[in-house]
């Protein structure tokens, strides 16, 4: 039995709406024009039903505050750093403007677990998002929560290493730097307030990154957008992400592509190599 036990199986239910200026700025932060059968393009349902909660009930972190009350969606887990590990995500239909969302969400499974950094908690949030009442999107995500950085200490730093990402083993490549507006316009666009991803001296000294922290889901996003620009709009059916180290704002982020067989391999990686995120998909 954990502790959390309780909100396995809590759900929750929100309603929204394709709104087509929201897409219009959506497009724009990613320099993208409109697919030409006037579709929303993939990625963009992490855009819709999001938490609203009024800034007083925000923390520290500026994530909402969670407590143990019947509204509170997920547990007070009490280990403050949290990230979106993972996410696996079937595209069953495309989004179109104007249509009406709703999306419902379960949590599934929170389990604890002892890692090298300290203790960790996983929570994994099954969301099931309709538009029109027809299903378009199934996820499962993964949160997973994390102890706090010790006082004092200097921002954490990845080794440098002598390699150089070398893209000629993959179909496709691009490389760009992740800058503080790219990263605000997300933030903007999912309203998300958490800290690490504006705030330098509170992403570096309280949460030991060494920069403004890439939103996973943005780099999701930007792989996703490398497939649609490889294989067209709306094109894949599944796509599974793994977030394996975080991407720092204004350093080089290598998206790249190959096909294996009836697998898509997408990865993202630093400058010297190191791999930021793995991901697979299938059309």
């Amino acid at each position: 039995m954990s502790e959390w036990d309780a909100w396995i199986g809590r759900e929750e239910t929100r309603q929204d709406r394709v709104d087509k200026s929201a897409v219009a700025r959506w497009l724009a932060t990613f320099d993208r024009s409109t697919p030409p059968d006037g579709s929303v393009p993939q990625a963009y349902h992490w855009c819709l039903c999001l938490p609203d909660a009024p800034t007083a009930a925000l923390g520290i972190d500026g994530h909402p505050v969670r407590d143990d009350s019947a509204s509170s969606f997920l547990p007070p887990v009490p280990l403050p750093r949290r990230m979106w590990a993972a996410s696996k995500v079937e595209f069953i239909a495309a989004l179109r403007p104007d249509q009406k969302v709703r999306r419902t969400s379960r949590v599934a499974s929170i389990i604890e677990k002892q890692g090298e950094t300290g203790k960790l908690v996983f929570a994994e949030i099954a969301h099931e998002t309709r538009a029109d009442g027809t299903l378009c999107v199934r996820e499962i995500q993964s949160i997973v929560f994390r102890e706090p950085s010790p006082t004092g200490a200097p921002p954490a730093q990845a080794p440098r290493r002598a390699d150089r990402f070398d893209p000629t083993a993959w179909d496709a490549h691009r490389m760009l730097q992740p800058s503080e507006s790219l990263l605000f316009r997300y933030s903007a666009l999912t309203f998300n307030s958490h800290r690490i991803h504006y705030d330098v001296p509170y992403a570096t000294r309280e949460e030991g990154y060494p920069g403004l922290v890439v939103h996973g889901p943005l780099t999701a996003t930007l792989l996703l957008d490398l497939a649609a620009r490889q294989f067209g709009d709306n094109v894949l059916r599944r796509f599974d992400f793994r977030g394996i180290a975080p991407a720092v704002a204004n350093e080089e982020l290598h998206l790249a592509l190959r096909s294996a067989n009836d697998t898509i391999e997408l990865g993202a990686f630093t400058a010297d190599a190191r791999q930021i995120m793995t991901a697979t998909a299938a059309v």
